[in-house]
């Protein structure tokens, strides 16, 4: 993360602190994750205004400090953050209790389930493409739901008309070529 320079001392401490809690250090998407029996438990970084520390099954906790937020409502289901501004709004003492808590909740293996996928309605865009073009329209449905899920949260994100367009002109390709939209990333 371009942003953890900037809070290299703050992401310091708390990395000592973490290390003080029985997991395992390993690097997953670029960054230190702390795993409980193979199970992502914490993570922190960097980010333009503040440093965090977050929760993988976040929801769970109890939140006793009323400080733990959800950076993405609406679309983060289970991790939850713990923002930061200055080094002296770390307090160890209350981390561990989080994180002591967050082991816990692996060992109880808590999550939330993900919501069954029903075909959403394909967007206005997609399926006048599908009509023009019968290769794409096959194609598309010989997905897997959950890339088709991907390319029709991609196509209904955008609100202007535009944007979709040419977010379309970049999938076709791929749906053509039966690869997922994040597959890349996988």
């Amino acid at each position: 993360m371009p942003y953890n320079e900037k809070w290299a001392e703050e992401l310091e401490l708390i990395a000592s602190i973490v290390s003080k809690a029985p997991l395992e250090k390993s690097i997953k998407w670029g960054a230190d994750v702390y795993t409980y029996n193979n199970k992502n438990v914490v993570s922190y970084g960097g980010f333009k205004n503040f440093f965090t520390l977050w929760f993988y099954n976040g929801v769970f906790l109890k939140d006793k400090y009323k400080v733990l937020i959800n950076a993405s409502e609406g679309k983060t289901i289970s991790l939850r953050q713990w923002r930061f501004t200055s080094k002296a709004e770390i307090n160890e003492q209350k981390i561990l209790e989080y994180i002591y808590e967050a082991i816990e909740i692996e060992k109880q293996g808590l999550k939330i389930k993900p919501a069954k996928f029903t075909p959403a309605s394909v967007p206005p865009i997609l399926s006048n493409a599908f009509k023009s073009d019968k290769k794409l329209k096959a194609a598309f449905e010989k997905l897997t739901p959950g890339k088709q899920k991907e390319y029709i949260l991609y196509l209904n994100a955008p609100k202007q008309e535009k944007t979709q367009f040419t977010r379309l002109e970049k999938i076709t390709p791929m749906i053509l070529q039966g690869v997922g939209l994040n597959d890349k990333y996988k």
